[in-house]
């Protein structure tokens, strides 16, 4: 069972690809529209750049990198990106510790693609990023010294193979539910890399739902791993979206600018919704003993996941924080040598490039 030959959750979610599709086709046709500018980047002569920024943000059109915008507009681009930045990097972990182990030389090659795209993702990422004015030596240092946040949800531990199913159908269903809008971010180099990053999660979340699948019609044993895996899995994604909206700190501003579209709360609702359909298909039990469709609502009520938990493990009380940042830290000091050696090539070719061959 790979590839699409079976019923998958972008099938029982009402297509999250034909949105990103949507996203794509509305960056192209925004572009087209267009609004009258000047020679250069700016606005036309005689309007205010505090206006022609708001304006740009009202008609569903791009920010780019050379345009003016807000520095609060800035900072919190670059606090958002480089958290999602850190959460791709920090996140090859959890899978990365299965490579090795996976139970088939094909488990294996898919998994190692999958950890591949999540370094690419992050390198997307720290790619827009820099397109606010910021070094990439800046964000990794930031992350490092712990002065910036990744997810939660990577400070958790992988226990069995399970986990990897587990962390594609909801970890990666999470993200995706979280990030298919972003397709729409008025930051249009954000918005650009969320379009290709949308895609391969697609393919994520897919594989995760393969594994638990087949684990769920396999052997009772393998059938009680996998309910393991889901009932482990299951708070610490909710708790993905952030805090309650209430308390969410830049949600109200960041929906304002159209950085995000949605707020936490909305954005959870639609991932339980979604969860609940695909696990039918899958066999398996939601961990959540008053889970239940509101007729009223048009939506389930669910138990709220530990907030008080999210807020410990975001600031470093997680069962693995400290094994994630030493081993990144690690990682980064064992790279030294290769980020030396490619600076030196740089600057060889920059001076002669007769020298270097092509």
């Amino acid at each position: 069972m790979y590839g699409n030959d079976f019923s998958g959750p972008d099938d029982a979610a009402g297509g999250l690809l034909s949105q990103v599709e949507a996203a794509e086709a509305a960056l192209r046709e925004a572009a087209a529209r267009g609004l009258s500018r000047s020679d250069g980047d700016g606005p036309p002569p005689g309007v205010e750049l505090q206006d022609h920024f708001t304006a740009l943000i009202e008609a569903d059109q791009k920010i780019e990198p050379r345009d003016w915008m807000p520095d609060s507009y800035r900072r919190a681009l670059i606090r958002q990106i480089a958290q999602h930045a850190h959460s791709e990097i920090i996140g090859m972990q959890p899978e990365g510790n299965w490579i090795t182990r996976a139970p088939s030389l094909k488990r294996k090659a898919i998994l190692l693609a999958k950890v591949q795209d999540e370094a690419g993702h992050g390198l997307y990422l720290y790619a827009a990023a820099e397109t606010l004015g910021v070094t990439r030596d800046e964000l990794v240092d930031l992350l490092l010294t712990g002065r910036q946040k990744y997810s939660s949800i990577f400070n958790y531990p992988t226990l069995t193979w399970a986990d990897v199913g587990a962390i594609g159908w909801l970890v990666d269903g999470a993200a995706i539910v979280n990030q298919v809008p972003l397709c729409r971010c008025s930051y249009g180099p954000y918005a650009r890399a969320m379009i290709r990053v949308c895609k391969e999660e697609s393919f994520h979340q897919r594989q995760g739902y393969e594994i638990l699948h087949t684990l769920a019609h396999g052997t009772p044993a393998q059938r009680a791993m996998a309910q393991d895996a889901v009932d482990r899995w299951w708070y610490p994604s909710l708790a993905m979206f952030g805090p309650p909206d209430a308390d969410s700190t830049h949600s109200a501003q960041s929906m304002a600018w159209k950085i995000k579209r949605f707020s936490n709360d909305e954005l959870r609702q639609r991932f339980v919704d979604m969860c609940v359909q695909q696990a039918e298909i899958l066999g398996l039990r939601l961990p959540d003993p008053d889970l239940r469709w509101n007729e009223e609502r048009q939506a389930h009520d669910y138990t709220q996941p530990d907030y008080d938990e999210l807020m410990r493990v975001i600031k470093g009380d997680g069962p693995c924080n400290r094994q994630r940042m030493e081993h990144r830290r690690r990682a980064h000091t064992d790279g030294a040598w290769v980020r030396e050696a490619a600076a030196a090539y740089a600057a060889k070719r920059s001076a002669d490039p007769t020298a270097v061959a092509a």
